[in-house]
């Protein structure tokens, strides 16, 4: 994969009140940071995993993710999506040349699911979360952020499993370890919030319109990592991904999902504190449906 791109706005630094980049993942083939984990842990798997065939759960990009790397490597993958899921993803992932199967009504009932059929059918079942070489991967893009610019001094990422966060964490600190990373979530689905504040896995509710991030259980392997690494992580609520999807499309020129648009949704709500501050936001993702962006911007 090519690095993708690290660019400042000036609209968006008089925004925030700082320098403020945008790490561009919704440039990626699938338009979303997870395809490095999904190449990376496809990349690692044995003969006898290829052959077996892959199974995971999704709202959405991770599922891409899979489809993708799985294309790549000639392997079998099979994604499990909750009913209702983002037509735009699963379009995608039904393109990319993976199977389909919608079963629930969130991600932690397809999850559940695909732990069973994975079982029955003797899968490599691929957690969304709890995959080292899945973080891993998806790791790559704090390093890329501190080699395109290396005086960066935090770093905004959203929260759904984890995985983005715990990599990030991982890499930019190996790197820097004056860097501060601060996750971001929905307030309607604190889960990973929650978990991270007490330092123990908890289940909360799921009610949040960003796909991305809406995960009602916290992930063993990201969270020991965030608790070990994670310097601080807010909550935001909907309204305000809303107001961040459109600010964002209006400062940069660029589509957003509202997962994507968290961690401006952040900067925003943390500018006091980020004054002066040289600070990266992560864009995970891009991956939403002309529905979804007209009630946004309406």
């Amino acid at each position: 994969m090519k690095p993708t791109a690290l660019y400042r706005y000036p609209a968006l630094d008089e925004l925030v009140g700082t320098q403020t980049w945008v790490k561009h993942e919704n440039h990626q083939p699938i338009c979303a940071f997870k395809i490095r984990g999904g190449i990376n842990l496809m990349s690692q798997l044995s003969d006898d995993e290829r052959r077996s065939g892959v199974i995971t759960a999704s709202t959405g990009n991770h599922g891409q993710s899979i489809a993708y790397a799985a294309r790549l490597f000639g392997v079998r993958a099979i994604i499990c999506v909750p009913e209702g899921a983002n037509p735009v993803k699963v379009k995608s992932i039904r393109g990319l040349g993976a199977e389909i199967v919608s079963h629930g009504k969130d991600f932690d009932e397809a999850r559940e699911h695909c732990e069973r059929l994975a079982a029955e059918h003797g899968y490599r079942y691929i957690h969304s979360g709890n995959e080292p070489n899945l973080i891993a991967g998806v790791a790559t893009e704090a390093l890329e952020i501190m080699e395109q610019q290396p005086d960066i001094e935090v770093i905004i990422v959203p929260v759904g499993g984890g995985s983005g966060a715990s990599g990030t964490c991982i890499a930019a600190k190996a790197i820097n370890p004056q860097v501060k990373v601060i996750g971001v979530q929905s307030a309607e689905a604190p889960a990973a919030y929650r978990s991270w504040k007490e330092r123990r896995l908890v289940t909360d509710r799921m009610a949040t319109i960003a796909e991305g991030m809406a995960t009602r259980t916290a992930f063993e392997l990201p969270q020991r990592i965030l608790w070990e690494k994670l310097d601080d992580f807010v909550l935001v609520p909907d309204a305000d991904l809303r107001t961040a999807v459109r600010l964002m499309i209006e400062t940069t020129r660029n589509l957003t999902e509202p997962a994507g648009a968290a961690a401006l949704a952040a900067a925003l709500q943390l500018k006091d504190s980020l004054r002066d501050r040289r600070i990266a936001l992560i864009l995970s993702g891009a991956n939403i449906t002309p529905a979804q962006l007209k009630d946004l911007l309406g």
